[in-house]
């Protein structure tokens, strides 16, 4: 778990996800975005099957009906992503 960063120093991954997403595209899963959830949601990371136009959470397997834009901020500067919030 990486300590939460509203400024992100200018990074596209969070820090502590590096490892885990450079496996799963080794391992030929495309990821197109992720959040560890810095404890206040739950971890996400966004992909998409070969040939496919929908994209899923591979943590919850939620699909997500956006193309792009697929986190959301919350008013304290973190990302999550609306659809695999527990309701």
């Amino acid at each position: 778990m990486c300590k939460f960063n509203p400024k992100n120093n200018g990074r596209r991954l969070d820090p502590c996800m590096k490892s885990f997403i450079i496996n799963l595209n080794e391992a030929g899963i495309d990821t197109f975005g992720c959040c560890c959830g810095h404890k206040k949601y739950p971890m996400t990371v966004i992909c998409r099957e070969i040939n496919s136009t929908t994209y899923y959470d591979l943590i919850s397997g939620i699909i997500i009906p956006r193309k792009k834009k697929f986190y959301k901020k919350d008013k304290d500067g973190y990302y999550y992503i609306p659809e695999v919030l527990i309701k």
